[in-house]
């Protein structure tokens, strides 16, 4: 879970700037690497762990492996190691201030700037660092400088050019989608579109990096660009103002019955609660009277639009979380801060193992309080909160400042050890492949301390994830072989995109303005079938007698005759979503998607009843003993 950053002056990092200016650090040196910002960088970051991290940091250690991930980026066999600052095998004990820290970085920084030629401090800073945050939890974490501004971007919901989806196909740009109401949109540029050119230069063969270079920009400044669409034969000039753009973190919302409105949100960003609000309203204005929540996928973000998200569903004052940690200034109770638009009404909420964070504040609220059945599968189990800070360098660390709990006292933190990000990470790789069967093995192990009770009395647990209330199983079927295939081969992409150069005129001409007709009546021809398999074809789909299961082989496909006809309805499907996402953008695919592929969603609109008896159960009318399962 991430705050938002708070800078605050330190009085030592001013003070050891100015110590190394009088002494002379630079000219001591090399000159090429700016070393006193790599070491005032480090300096901040330790000290920002110093001052905030829930527990309680070990300095000797921090150190000892800053200076292992310095050597092994050396990569240098005959550096002299023993003996020297570098010397990992002396044991570091004696460390117990930010300057005793400080100066032994600064003696194994100094070491190896002075004796090996041609070295990158800032990277050696840069692992240094990487080695500092390895001996805490797996989500303190240091950030590099461009990897940071692309994540502010996506948690503040927007970020400033065109406004358009692309790829780059056969070395040319190609609109996949304009963003609604951005700047290409007004102008009525449109999905197939090629981009040629920019700013009267040939823009054949950028690739995506180049792309963001030329198109992205501050808000008020123009660029042109040169388009070649489908059945013209010019290519038009359109001169875009850029202006900021919205980063959507609700995927889809729409009703899938005339009572059941469906809303899937990708992460807590800036803007998500905004963005909630205003699907439910609209779907309230359709007649929705109970929801269908999608957190299946959702990491988390914002601790705050989690809370936002989760007072929807509660009175006035429901305490909602806590937090706690080894600082008093991090200790905290959210509670609702208003009654709920939504409080009254059924709700179900979809899980996963990808939903972690603030997915798992919203769902373990909801699931104490007996206010919504959730539905899938555990968990990932991430109950830590993390704050961001900015250094020197625009970098950023996220250091965790606290845990949080859920309304029944639950941490829903798996396990974890220092240093052990890649295990903790695969985790969830790890599992049974039977949902059940991974939520009874955890269940049986859990000892009784990690066993809570929710409002009406049921056991939830702590430790490792939520479990849901109904498992459903993942769809595992044989049949997704194709269709990973063909998303590796970018086959539906392209073949939508060909389908509309073709026939978009007369496509757009009768469905652009009824998508609920075309999302149930629309069909695509034996002949376009044959068309997507002869394709898959030319990509390395091979038929091949003999075959009882398909097999991948290096790039290629071996399937079985006829299993292109037996899954011939998957191929429809996915083709249908996309050519929804490239005419109507990519809040409509997923209504496609759904329709067809999501099992668990199916699943789940079979189980009001259950929701309705859970509801009875928290207000008291129901014995849980006859209730039966929740």
């Amino acid at each position: 879970m991430i705050l938002k950053h708070i800078i605050v002056p330190n009085l030592f990092i001013t003070f050891l700037l100015l110590f190394l200016s009088i002494t002379g650090l630079d000219p001591v040196i090399q000159p090429k690497d700016d070393h006193s910002k790599n070491l005032r960088k480090f300096i901040e970051a330790q000290r920002s762990i110093l001052d905030n991290y829930f527990g309680v940091p070990d300095l000797n250690k921090m150190m000892e492996s800053s200076i292992d991930y310095m050597v092994a980026e050396l990569n240098d066999s005959t550096l002299q190691v023993g003996g020297t600052p570098i010397d990992t095998a002396r044991v570091f004990t004696n460390i117990t201030t930010l300057r005793e820290s400080y100066e032994q970085f600064e003696q194994a920084y100094l070491y190896i700037a002075n004796t090996i030629d041609s070295v990158n401090m800032y990277k050696i800073t840069e692992e240094a660092l990487r080695g500092m945050f390895a001996t805490l939890d797996p989500h303190s974490v240091y950030i590099e400088p461009e990897v940071s501004a692309v994540d502010q971007e996506n948690f503040a919901g927007k970020f400033q050019g065109i406004g358009v989806q692309f790829n780059i196909i056969q070395d040319t740009i190609t609109v996949v989608s304009a963003i609604a109401g951005g700047p290409s949109d007004q102008l009525g540029i449109q999905s197939g579109d090629r981009i040629i050119e920019i700013e009267d230069s040939s823009a054949v063969g950028f690739d995506n990096d180049m792309v963001q270079k030329k198109l992205r920009g501050e808000k008020g400044t123009k660029v042109k660009v040169g388009i070649v669409r489908p059945g013209m034969d010019e290519t038009l000039y359109f001169t875009i103002t850029r202006d900021d753009i919205p980063i959507y973190t609700v995927d889809a919302s729409y009703m899938l019955d005339d009572r059941t409105g469906y809303i899937k949100i990708n992460r807590f960003a800036a803007t998500t609660h905004d963005e909630f609000i205003a699907a439910m309203e609209e779907l309230q204005t359709e007649g929705m009277n109970r929801l269908m929540l999608d957190l299946r996928g959702n990491p988390g973000g914002y601790l705050g639009q989690a809370v936002a998200i989760a007072e929807e569903f509660f009175p006035y004052r429901t305490p909602l979380l806590s937090t706690v940690s080894r600082h008093a200034r991090f200790n905290q109770t959210y509670a609702s801060r208003k009654d709920g638009i939504f409080q009254e009404k059924p709700v179900i909420v979809l899980v996963d193992e990808g939903s972690a964070s603030a997915s798992e504040i919203v769902s373990g609220a909801l699931q104490d309080y007996d206010r919504a059945l959730i539905v899938g599968r555990r968990t990932f189990g991430k109950g830590l909160v993390q704050q961001q800070y900015e250094l020197v360098d625009t970098s950023m660390i996220r250091v965790t400042i606290s845990r949080y709990l859920t309304p029944s006292g639950r941490l829903i933190q798996k396990p974890f050890t220092e240093g052990g990000g890649e295990d903790y990470a695969y985790e969830i790789y790890r599992r049974d492949d039977s949902a059940k069967n991974d939520a009874i093995e955890f269940v049986d192990h859990i000892p009784d301390s990690l066993k809570y009770t929710t409002k009406a009395g049921r056991t939830v647990y702590g430790g490792g994830g939520i479990v849901p209330d109904y498992i459903i199983e993942p769809d595992t079927s044989r049949s997704a072989y194709m269709i990973n295939f063909a998303l590796r081969k970018r086959a539906s992409f392209d073949f939508v995109r060909d389908y509309l150069d073709q026939q978009g005129v007369e496509f757009r001409a009768e469905w652009e303005d009824d998508f609920e007709s075309f999302r149930t009546d629309f069909s695509w021809s034996e002949t376009e079938l044959n068309s997507f398999k002869q394709l898959l074809q030319e990509n390395g789909m091979i038929e091949k007698e003999g075959l009882v299961e398909p097999e991948f082989r290096n790039d290629s496909l071996y399937i079985y005759p006829g299993y292109f006809e037996e899954v011939a309805w998957m191929a429809e499907g996915r083709m249908k979503a996309e050519l929804a996402r490239q005419v109507w953008g990519l809040p409509y695919f997923y209504p496609i998607v759904n329709d067809v592929f999501d099992t668990t969603l199916k699943e789940a609109k079979k189980l009001w009843e259950a929701v309705d008896n859970l509801t009875k159960l928290a207000a008291g009318t129901l014995d849980s003993k006859t209730s039966g399962k929740m």
